[in-house]
This record gives C-alpha cells, sequence and structure tokens, in this order.
C-alpha cells in the first residue's frame, strides 16, 4: 500500500516556539519514511486544505529545517478560520476529503489552541461519518496557557520569560525617575479569560515591594476603588506602582474592560485598550503621572528572549504527535505532565481531544494571593520553571538570523473552491 502522506498546519495566534514544534513534526517524520510519504504543511491553516495550497516540506533542507527551531511567527502562515458543524456545512468536510484524497493524506496534525482542537476534533470524526481514514492529533500551543489536561502550553514559557523581564526592567526605569516624574506605570498583557500571562510577571520580583505591585487578573473581579486604594497605597510606600494588567481583565458582572465590541471568526471578543483606561482612571482620580503600554505582538514573537523549556517541550510535542498518529492514535493532544517542581522533571502524555476542544483552564485561585493583587509561593512555584534557561539564536551584525523557508505548493489536483 502505497504510503499515506501527513498533513501539518499551524492555527490562531502564533507563538516564538510554535516553529519549533512544526520542526519536531516534520524532523520526526523523515525518520520514519518507511511509514510516511511526504509531509505537506497547510498554507493559512486548514484554509489551506480547503484551497488545496499545500506545501511540500520534503523541497526544504535539512538545515532549514533545523533553523526553524529558532524562528519565530508562523513558517506556513495561520489563520482563524472556524470549522462549521458537518450538519451545517456539509460540503466543506467534502471538500476537505476530496483534497485528503487527491494527495493521498492519511495524517491530520493541527498545531493550535483551544478553538484547533475542536477543527482537529472534527476532522477526526471524517473515518465514521464520511469513510474516510484520517487519523487527527492536536499538536498544542497557546500564549495563553487556557488548554485543559496538559500542565502548560508550548509558547507560554517563553511569553511569560518576556513579559517578567520585560516588567522588572520598566520598574527599574520608574523606580529610577519617581521623584520628580513617573508614578504609575501600567502593561497590558494578552488573556483573554485566564490571567497566565499576567500572573506570570510576578517572576519580576526578587523581595518585598518589588514591582509588579499589582496584577489584574481575568479570575478576579475588577473594583476600581481597591484598585485605586491599592495603587496610592503603592505610590506613597515605593515611590511609584508598577500594574500588569490581562486584557481580560473585567467587572464582577461580567463585563470586560477592554471590549471594544468585534468578533472574530469564533466569536471571541477583540480586546484592547485596557493600559489607556486604566490609565485615564488613575489620573482622574489620583492625579498621578502615569506611562502605559502595551505587550501585544511583542510579547508572543519575542523568540530572542525564548525559554529553552518552552523551546523544549514545543518540539517534543511535535515529535510525540508523529509518534501517536502512527502508533494508530485519532482525537488526541499530546500533553505535559509535570512531575516535580523542583528539580523540575516533566514528561509526555496523552489527552482526548473531546475533553480539550472548547474549553478553557482558568488560574487556580490557590495561585493567587488573597487580596487578588499578586501569586502565591504554589503560584511561583509552578511558573518559575517554565521560563528556565535560554536558548537565543545566531546572530549576524547584531540581529538575531531567522529561517524563511521557500514554500513551494504542490501541482493542484482539484477543482476550485468555492464557499
Amino acid at each position: 500500500m502505497k504510503k499515506r502522506n501527513l498533513f501539518y498546519a499551524q492555527s490562531g495566534g502564533v507563538t516564538p516556539v510554535i516553529n519549533a514544534s512544526a520542526a519536531g513534526v516534520i524532523q520526526t517524520a523523515r525518520r520514519h519514511r518507511d511509514q510516511i510519504g511526504k509531509v505537506l504543511a497547510g498554507q493559512n491553516g486548514i484554509l489551506g486544505a480547503l484551497q488545496e495550497t499545500l506545501i511540500d516540506t520534503s523541497r526544504e533542507s535539512s538545515r532549514a529545517i533545523e533553523g526553524l527551531i529558532s524562528t519565530p511567527g508562523g513558517a506556513f502562515g495561520s489563520c482563524r478560520y472556524k470549522l462549521r458543524n458537518i450538519d451545517d456545512n456539509r460540503a466543506e468536510y467534502e471538500r476537505l476529503i476530496r483534497v485528503f484524497r487527491a494527495h493521498n493524506i492519511g495524517y491530520f496534525l493541527y498545531n493550535g489552541g483551544g478553538d484547533s482542537a475542536d477543527t482537529c476534533l472534527k476532522v477526526s470524526q471524517l473515518s465514521k461519518q464520511l469513510d474516510y481514514p484520517i487519523q487527527a492529533i492536536h499538536v498544542p500551543k497557546t500564549i495563553d496557557n487556557d488548554l485543559p489536561l496538559t500542565d502548560n502550553c508550548p509558547g507560554f514559557g517563553s511569553v511569560a520569560k518576556y513579559v517578567a523581564i520585560s516588567t522588572r526592567e520598566a520598574a527599574l526605569d520608574i523606580e529610577s525617575m519617581c521623584a520628580t516624574s513617573t508614578k504609575v506605570f501600567i502593561l497590558e498583557v494578552m488573556g483573554r479569560h485566564a490571567g497566565w500571562i499576567a500572573g506570570a510577571s510576578a517572576l519580576a520580583a526578587q523581595q518585598r515591594g518589588d514591582a509588579p505591585h499589582i496584577i489584574l487578573f481575568p479570575e478576579i473581579a475588577f473594583d476600581e476603588e481597591r484598585f485605586l486604594a491599592k495603587v496610592d497605597e503603592s505610590v506613597n510606600r515605593h515611590g511609584y506602582c508598577v500594574v500588569v494588567a490581562s486584557e481580560g481583565t473585567s467587572t464582577a458582572d461580567g463585563r470586560l474592560l477592554a471590549d471594544q465590541g468585534d468578533r472574530d471568526a469564533f466569536g471571541h471578543a477583540q480586546l484592547g485598550g485596557l493600559a489607556p483606561l486604566l490609565a485615564g482612571i488613575v489620573k482622574q482620580r489620583l492625579g498621578y503621572k502615569y506611562h502605559w503600554a502595551v505587550a501585544d505582538y511583542l510579547q508572543r514573537a519575542a523568540r530572542h528572549i525564548a525559554s529553552q523549556t518552552d523551546v523544549d517541550q514545543a518540539y517534543a510535542l511535535g515529535q510525540a504527535a508523529v509518534e501517536l498518529a502512527l502508533a494508530g492514535d485519532n482525537a488526541v493532544m499530546p500533553s505535559i505532565e509535570r512531575r516535580s517542581d523542583r528539580p523540575y522533571r516533566w514528561r509526555i502524555g496523552k489527552a482526548p481531544l473531546h475533553r480539550v476542544a472548547n474549553r478553557e483552564k482558568k488560574m487556580p485561585r490557590r495561585f493567587i494571593s488573597k487580596d487578588g493583587f499578586g501569586i502565591t509561593p504554589a503560584g511561583r512555584a509552578y511558573f518559575e520553571p517554565l521560563i528556565a534557561g535560554e536558548a537565543y539564536p545566531d546572530y549576524k551584525n547584531g540581529m538575531p538570523v531567522y529561517t524563511r523557508l521557500k514554500n513551494v505548493l504542490v501541482p493542484k489536483r482539484c477543482e476550485p473552491w468555492t464557499q
């Protein structure tokens, strides 16, 4: 029987290490040439399958694939595209089957977060529903760190490291100027419903009184009066106040402070503008001079300061996804299982997709301090190993060297796709 090809694609917001997972997939598949034909990467996620824009990764050198490990962004392009249920749009799934059949694709590896897990789960069901043999494995990633049934998610550790370092460095700047200038600095970080990234900023503190003085979590309802009292207390005690605010910060009635009113393909609110909003409140109510910043894409693109732990785990999960496919698994996700904190030990596990898709894991209350503005020792013990180790890319002329693939498309064999 002809060896089946493997389809790999990246989905959702990228991370500093998603390409390390891609390298793990491709290099592992190449070591199993007796069982796997080619790795065909979808250009722009699942759209690559629907539009039959399939990248032939066999056209890339071993050196280029190795270079992906230290390259940020999404090497093959990503997307936010929601597959509807098969009963709502059967034609879309029939299109996938036509493309898979035309290119002898038997393995489907989708690299993304919770919504991508949902897409992968739907594809995994095609074997029964449309009588086509396909094995779908979800390769986890998300800087939000909110996937269930895994200790942590690839991408998070590097973003946590970037945010913690940025918080410490900005705090030193503010501290040096606070006597005659800025009193309050607010850093807005990602995290729609879960405060993992904001929580990791606490690693900036080396001793009591160090920044960040206030962390705003989606898990803790925002109370303006308590917030302002804490800001005032910090300025009076330390001379300045550093705030790290998760974009998903909301009031007790569930209203997102930063909801701009727009929605993406998955129905998620477009968030942004929390930092200036909070700064305005501080200025109006307390009169303090302020500065604010939004980490935004910088935090998820900062490969130059990636965590070695994160890189290692991202690669290992890409490798494990291929091995699970070859073992006959379907509708599963390789996961990270923590064995101990000190020394930090972890191993690869396996989670069923129906328990991962469309579910979110929030910060446990035991990781958040009693006053709701910081983290506990248990939280610090969780975060610290995930930012450990440096994985610097090569540099040339003072700039990091990143890989760009040729991304040669295979010839199309199906009729054009019409939605």
